[in-house]
């Protein structure tokens, strides 16, 4: 895949939260940072808890440093909030990856926020659907509650996923 969308797309966006009176950022991000490398490892652990090592299908930090993934941070004065990702399955698909929100700042529109990019950049770049996967167990009920917030619905196994008990497969047309 040619990286030219990471260059043209919406690369970073400032988020005012009235509620809270803070500004998001969100940010294309070149993970390198300790902040991210701690996120992502916090994200991997949680996912361990959660899943059998078989159904665990989080990216590690090499994974999401392919071309066809777009790899987004959240900040908010100099502090890691939250990351999500985007992966061109096809020229039409995408799939959202490694959305996390840092336990410090669960239930404050990270993830909302996040999201609402990921999809805005999605139909910049004329895709026709975006799916994700994520776990079927009740520490994922907030995800996908969030996910059916945002109009995706359920689907069966996309691209080199097959069905897990430990999975559940969601869609979004846009």
């Amino acid at each position: 895949m040619d990286s030219t969308p990471l260059v043209l797309g919406i690369a970073a966006k400032k988020i005012r939260q009235t509620k809270n009176d803070f500004v998001m950022n969100i940010k294309i991000d070149d993970l390198q940072g300790s902040a991210i490398h701690a996120l992502l490892q916090e994200h991997l652990q949680s996912m361990a808890l959660h899943s059998p090592p078989e159904s665990i299908h989080a990216l590690d930090i090499e994974a999401l440093r392919r071309p066809e993934i777009t790899f987004w941070t959240v900040w908010e004065d100099g502090e890691l909030l939250g990351c999500g990702a985007l992966k061109e399955l096809a020229s039409q698909h995408a799939e959202i990856k490694s959305m996390r929100t840092s336990a410090l700042h669960l239930r404050n529109g990270v993830a909302k926020n996040l999201l609402n990019h990921i999809l805005e950049e999605a139909n910049r770049r004329g895709y026709s659907r975006v799916s994700l996967e994520t776990g079927s167990m009740e520490a994922f009920e907030p995800a996908r509650k969030l996910y059916a917030s945002f109009g995706f619905t359920y689907c069966e196994p996309f691209a080199d996923y097959v069905e897990d008990p430990y999975s559940v497969f969601m869609t979004r047309a846009l």
